[in-house]
């Protein structure tokens, strides 16, 4: 057994992923690493596929991540989402901003969206675990009620909450 265990996220597209790849290095910053095209291939779900991109490695905050485009069998669920720790309320700013362009409005709510690929996200201040996880349960139910409403997170809205 290997003392590191390396793991890599692989997102399932239909034919997006490139695309997807490209945006998410945009927004975290990060490199395309490479990538591998269809080959000629006889099994049903490669038809039409041939020469376009098969997948797509890049990677963002120091995670590897792949982006396959395996077809249209399989779509993303909320049940799986990324976090992104903001400091500031100007970071969740930009993160939200750029995250739910082109996203599905219905789906932001309480820090969550889904971008334009259908990802699910949560942008969320790096303080919520101190801001939920307080040992005073008027505290949390504070934060909790004040959070509840949000799409957005405000920051300052829930340190408010938290001090009371």
């Amino acid at each position: 057994m290997a003392d590191l265990v390396r793991l890599t996220t692989c997102l399932w597209f239909d034919r997006r992923a490139e695309e997807a790849a490209r945006f998410y290095v945009s927004v975290f910053g990060g490199e395309i690493e490479g990538g591998a095209d269809y080959p000629e291939s006889d099994f049903a779900a490669h038809q039409g596929r041939a020469g376009t991109p098969m997948v797509v490695t890049f990677r963002i905050a120091g995670q590897e991540f792949v982006a396959l485009n395996g077809g249209p069998q399989f779509t993303h669920s909320p049940a799986i989402s990324f976090q992104v720790h903001c400091d500031t309320q100007a970071e969740i700013d930009h993160y939200w901003g750029r995250l739910t362009e082109g996203g599905d409005p219905a789906a932001q709510r309480c820090g969550w969206l889904k971008d334009r690929f259908g990802v699910s996200w949560q942008v969320v201040p790096s303080a919520m675990p101190r801001l939920m996880g307080s040992d005073d349960p008027e505290r949390a139910a504070r934060v909790m009620k004040a959070l509840i409403p949000m799409t957005r997170l405000d920051l300052a809205a829930l340190e408010a909450a938290w001090a009371g």
